[in-house]
């Protein structure tokens, strides 16, 4: 009897292989991790090759396994297109993140979704945390991924984010001057708690930048005109955290939740690889 892949074990292993984690897989799946490994498992005794090696810290592709991806990937996505058939209509997702939220996983978070499925049309908005929330709770957006804010309570943590004041390191603060700070403008809320934390200090400080999004404020620090209140998580290289050095305030931590109103079951998948893209690049 002529042995044939199981289109369930082969989308296991394709989730494994992009988010290098088989918690992570589980996760995007709405399974367990032990369920994940049977059937990476049972696909490495059907094709007689050991596909992932697995360690305490992570799980990467063999030679095997990384031979086997991309036929992987055509067969899922010729399983989609035999599902769909050619007058399928494209489905919408449409997806607000928080500016200061948006770091490094949005990169990887588009390519996962893409490598879902092909007519997943996807409108993403970028914007301050409270005003993405408003645009949620009107019912314009499917889901959103924000700072937690306020009293508001509910949705899936994806990560939570440590700031500090953020500066190149050829920015120099000359002694009785103001702090120039470059930030989002208001109601920007990683704002309000920085300068909210320098009052409270008593430390004098001025905007030198006021940038309309995150990469703005970013270019700004990394050219040397101001500090920048930052999540770790989405500072760049270039720039260091000189609070402690100055004894600027501590702006402690915040939470990024994803809140989501969807109940149909290819944009739930779509969402739940976006949680475990987000959480294993943010945990990396």
């Amino acid at each position: 009897m002529t042995a044939t892949l199981d289109i369930a074990t082969v989308q296991a292993f394709l989730l494994v292989a992009d988010l290098q984690s088989f918690t992570r897989a589980a996760e995007a799946l709405g399974t367990t991790q032990a369920a994940v490994s049977l059937k990476l498992q049972r696909l490495e005794t059907l094709l007689a090759k050991r596909l992932v090696e697995r360690s305490p810290r992570a799980v990467r592709l063999t030679a095997d396994g990384a031979a086997f991806l991309d036929r992987a990937r055509a067969l899922m996505a010729a399983h989609d297109r035999a599902l769909s058939g050619d007058a399928s209509a494209a489905q919408s997702l449409t997806l607000g993140i928080s500016d200061h939220a948006a770091g490094p996983e949005l990169v990887p978070l588009l390519e996962r979704l893409h490598a879902m499925s092909s007519n997943l049309t996807l409108a993403v908005t970028i914007g301050f945390s409270r005003e993405v929330q408003d645009v949620y709770d009107a019912g314009e957006l499917d889901a959103v991924i924000v700072r937690q804010e306020g009293s508001r309570r509910g949705g899936e943590k994806l990560a939570e984010d440590e700031f500090g004041w953020f500066a190149s390191r050829r920015l120099t603060l000359p002694k009785g001057e103001p702090l120039p700070l470059a930030t989002l403008a208001p109601p920007c809320g990683v704002r309000a708690v920085a300068v909210r934390a320098l009052d409270k200090a008593g430390l004098v400080w001025r905007e030198r930048f006021v940038g309309g999004g995150v990469t703005a404020v970013v270019a700004a620090a990394l050219a040397g005109l101001a500090i920048a209140p930052l999540a770790r998580r989405i500072a760049p290289a270039g720039l260091v955290d000189i609070g402690p050095a100055q004894k600027l305030p501590k702006l402690g931590s915040s939470k990024v939740m994803l809140h989501s109103k969807v109940s149909d079951p290819a944009k739930l998948a779509a969402l739940r690889a976006v949680a475990a893209t987000f959480r294993s690049v943010a945990t990396a």
